[in-house]
């Protein structure tokens, strides 16, 4: 079955002005990394491409198609150019307030699709608006929405290697823990642990990596914070490891970072043989109610489960500051090393495993 790009125009292919209109060459201007990941998509993958566009009222006399297909056209030659060409355009130009069912994020031009051979649980909508979402929606399949954080690199990363995300259950006699983590998400956090300063560190790792992470914990707390601190430095870890998969194209390594009077310092290598070391004291028994005797424990159970090499330096004299800090610079070098270069997408190692 064929899998399909239906890809949206103005703000996705082209800069969109802020009337709305490319109506004149002064305001035709491509978005930036489009044509060269537009390329990569084409050669190296078997989407279809599929334009689907409005543009309000095209062929009318307050717009008429000659104000619209000059620009249009040098679009499309501009592209075939650079080898890249669409297998099929749907281009409504009715007005917003006509409701009609050809207009996104209506259906009604992408029949052929939706009664067709195609495969549209794996096809993309591919735009810039919650409309492309819904469109998405509508047709079954999937959204990728360009944002600060969803560029078209990172789109075409996505579609050529995969999204990287993974679900990990570990319920033992002293903890029932439930994580889902995404590398190639936009900072969402849920979290609930059970310890308030503990679920505020670990939304460090989402909002500062860029990753999104959905953690939910029911531990002994009756007994003491150790079982449900240690198992979720298990679990995450665990999530960590399958997410990352063979670790092919990443950049391996990666994280100095100040806070206020501290400097945190962490080192990571996805090597595959599991390693912590750790020079961070603290003077204080609890921060907030989290035993600062625990940070040690979350994360030799993280290094050793997510099968990585840890090294983390401290100093400061701020204590909150110290374990934030360190927590925001794991986030830090959890981004940069697992960044992925589709263009050089080899295994990062000279043994051919890691």
């Amino acid at each position: 079955m064929k899998r399909v790009l239906f890809i949206d125009r103005d703000g996705t292919i082209l800069v969109e002005p802020e009337d709305e209109q490319i109506d004149s060459f002064d305001k035709f201007q491509f978005v930036d990394g489009v044509i060269r990941n537009l390329y990569f998509i084409r050669k190296h993958l078997d989407f279809e491409f599929v334009m689907v566009s409005n543009q309000d009222g095209l062929g009318t006399d307050a717009y008429p198609e000659e104000d619209f297909w000059p620009t249009h056209n040098l679009m499309l030659q501009t592209l075939k150019g650079e080898g890249i060409e669409f297998d099929d355009m749907f281009i409504d130009r009715s007005f917003p307030e006509d409701n009609l069912p050809t207009r996104k994020p209506g259906t009604a031009m992408l029949t052929k699709y939706i009664n067709g051979d195609y495969d549209l649980q794996n096809s993309f909508v591919i735009g810039d608006r919650v409309t492309d979402k819904i469109l998405a929606d509508n047709l079954g399949c999937k959204a990728l929405i360009l944002s600060d954080q969803m560029s078209w690199d990172k789109i075409a990363e996505i579609l050529f290697a995969g999204e990287r995300t993974a679900e990990v259950r570990r319920t033992t006699k002293e903890t029932d823990i439930q994580i889902k983590f995404c590398l190639d998400g936009t900072g969402k956090a849920d979290i609930d642990t059970g310890v308030g300063f503990f679920d505020h560190m670990l939304e460090q790792i989402a909002k500062h990596g860029n990753t999104d992470l959905f953690v939910r914990v029911k531990g002994d707390l009756n007994v003491d914070e150790h079982h449900t601190i240690e198992d979720t430095g298990i679990a995450l870890g665990e999530c960590l490891a399958e997410a990352l998969a063979d670790k092919r194209g990443i950049e391996r390594y990666g994280f100095t970072l100040p806070m206020d009077d501290c400097l945190c310092q962490v080192a990571i290598d996805f090597g595959g043989r599991p390693w912590l070391v750790w020079d961070a004291e603290f003077k204080r028994e609890k921060i907030g109610d989290m035993p600062t005797e625990m940070f040690f424990h979350f994360f030799k159970s993280f290094s050793d489960a997510a099968k990585i090499n840890l090294n983390i330096k401290a100093e400061g004299l701020n204590e909150h500051h110290k374990i934030e800090g360190i927590f925001k610079a794991l986030a830090r070098t959890l981004k940069m090393a697992v960044k992925r270069d589709i263009y050089n997408y080899q295994l990062p190692s000279t043994k051919g495993l890691l």
